[in-house]
């Protein structure tokens, strides 16, 4: 008989099979032989332990992976319980899950009979502690813990006394002003970003009225650049597989297109998102205002109706506010594309020339990706089949009597072949059409997917926050210890059915689709079949 060994696995075969023979006194009667080539595609099969299976076992949910193709369960170890937590951030909720994980893997028990849950949750039991591990993480990033801030570190922000004569601000703790020195605009020499939070944010932000508003600055931004930092990866393993399996067409006419256009648009937005991060913006909007500093000064401050925020920015950037007033990212990106050419608030020199060489390259990739591969295709197939012709005209004899008659009965042009590479031709344009838009715009559409790192986390806090205000905070205002008794009660059960329990499936499932569709599509195949090892305890079943 025929049948698949695992390359490693061979020697073992081997012995196994001497031992066999050798208990049974029939030597020589078997041997372990490799079949003469050509072979069909053998089957794929992985060595797994604890800690990968159940990645591997996501991945071929979705698909199996063609033989020597890259496999996404590497790198989903170690991505998705890192979206997981980004979606799920929070030290006191993250604790409780690192903890339920340990308790499985200290728990656990390789003889146990288990049933089919009990088994998938005992499986999955690194997974967890993975989760819980990375929530922590992401939950020290955001300052979060049962949605109250920890001041780890202290704070950059002083909060002003009040005083009862003053209308303004009559009480304290209405109104804190930054201990940085970039505020401190009269010794611009020594402004700058001295007192960086030494991690995560500042708890000053959990008690600012714009807090909401910052939050979600931060983390839709993280989300869009994790997002396509992770697409990209995908986009590279694609290339990665093409010049493995010596796929040279795919490599310059799809995997180098797609390179141009998402490291162009998509990696230039996550290059703007840094810049505008990395500006003292305090330090610019400064530079833009009538003071002493300014070459103006004291005209712009006598004759303040003459001068605008352009005459007076000495970046000359160009632009409305001439690079001295932060722009608006969603209104920058979008207008590379509608408005090519023009930038209304410039982040540095030159943006505007700079945005129009990586449209322009965009969208010559997109006729390279759609025409270049079917152009050579068609050009291979062509002179295959004037090679075949000239043979058959050559060679003579019966061969070349019966090709000429051929050629005579379709009338002389042999139409039956042409038509026939005509219709393999069309459904390679077609197929490689579909891939092409299917890129495009699933770019676009894969980026805003990623959004959902920063909608369920936001959903996430405020739930935690709606919990811990309603039913805690409410009830230790009484000051009653019954009251307090009760409102505890109600905060543990809420939290752990809705943000324990459902909430850790909801970014589960999330988690595993932007691997599924948003990551695994840019490269994975998954049209192999998985190898099955034989033995005779299924077939015996069967037979029972």
């Amino acid at each position: 008989g025929e049948g698949w060994i695992v390359a490693d696995q061979l020697e073992t075969v081997k012995n196994l099979v001497s031992a066999s023979h050798a208990t049974f006194d029939v030597a020589g009667s078997s041997l372990i032989e490799p079949v003469p080539k050509p072979w069909p595609t053998p089957p794929t099969s992985f060595a797994l332990n604890d800690f990968t299976y159940p990645y591997q076992e996501f991945v071929e949910t979705y698909g199996v992976p063609r033989y020597k193709e890259a496999n996404p369960s590497l790198f989903t170890a170690c991505t998705f319980p890192f979206l997981f937590g980004l979606m799920y951030g929070d030290i006191g909720h993250g604790t409780a899950l690192l903890c339920g994980g340990l308790y499985l893997v200290y728990s656990y028990n390789p003889n146990a009979r288990l049933d089919e849950m009990s088994g998938g949750i005992y499986s999955a039991r690194y997974m967890i502690v993975m989760m819980g591990s990375f929530a922590i993480y992401a939950g020290l990033v955001y300052n979060d813990c049962f949605a109250l801030a920890l001041n780890l570190f202290g704070s950059n922000w002083m909060w002003k006394e009040g005083n009862e004569d003053d209308d303004e601000f009559p009480m304290s703790g209405d109104i804190a002003n930054s201990t940085c020195k970039y505020t401190d605009q009269l010794e611009l020499k020594d402004a700058g970003a001295d007192c960086v939070y030494p991690f995560g944010v500042d708890p000053a932000w959990h008690i600012s009225e714009n807090e909401l508003l910052f939050f979600n600055s931060m983390k839709m931004k993280s989300s869009v650049i994790i997002g396509v930092m992770q697409m990209c990866v995908g986009i590279c393993l694609r290339g990665m597989n093409a010049v493995y399996f010596g796929e040279w067409l795919d490599f310059y006419f799809e995997f180098l297109p797609m390179c141009v256009f998402a490291f162009g648009l998509f990696g230039y937005m996550i290059v703007v998102i840094f810049v505008k991060w990395s500006i003292d913006w305090q330090h610019r909007m400064y530079q833009g205002t009538c003071n002493e500093d300014n070459a103006h000064w004291p005209d712009c401050f006598d004759n303040p109706d003459d001068y605008e925020l352009a005459d007076l920015c000495p970046l000359d950037y160009g632009g409305t506010g001439d690079g001295c007033q932060p722009p608006n990212l969603i209104t920058t990106l979008i207008n590379i594309a509608l408005a090519p050419g023009s930038v209304d608030e410039p982040l540095y020199a030159g943006q505007a020339t700079v945005q129009t060489v990586i449209l322009l390259a965009a969208f010559g990739s997109v006729p390279v990706l759609l025409l270049g591969k079917p152009y050579f295709i068609s050009r291979q197939m062509k002179q295959k089949h004037e090679s075949d012709s000239r043979v058959a005209l050559t060679s003579g004899g019966e061969f070349g009597d019966e090709y000429h008659k051929g050629l005579e009965e379709e009338g002389g042009h042999g139409e039956g072949g042409d038509d026939h590479e005509d219709h393999d031709f069309s459904e390679i344009v077609i197929h490689q059409a579909i891939e092409t838009i299917e890129f495009v715009l699933g770019m676009v559409s894969n980026t805003a997917s990623y959004l959902r790192l920063w909608a369920l986390s936001l959903a996430h806090s405020e739930l935690a926050t709606v919990f811990w205000e309603k039913a805690m905070l409410s009830t230790i205002e009484m000051g009653n210890p019954v009251a307090i008794f009760v409102g505890y009660s109600v905060f543990a059960g809420v939290t752990f059915a809705v943000l324990l329990c459902m909430d850790v499936l909801e970014c589960f499932l999330h988690a595993l689709r932007l691997h599924w569709v948003e990551f695994q599509n840019k490269f994975y195949k998954a049209d192999g079949y998985k190898f099955q090892p034989f033995s005779l305890k299924p077939i015996l079943k069967e037979a029972i």
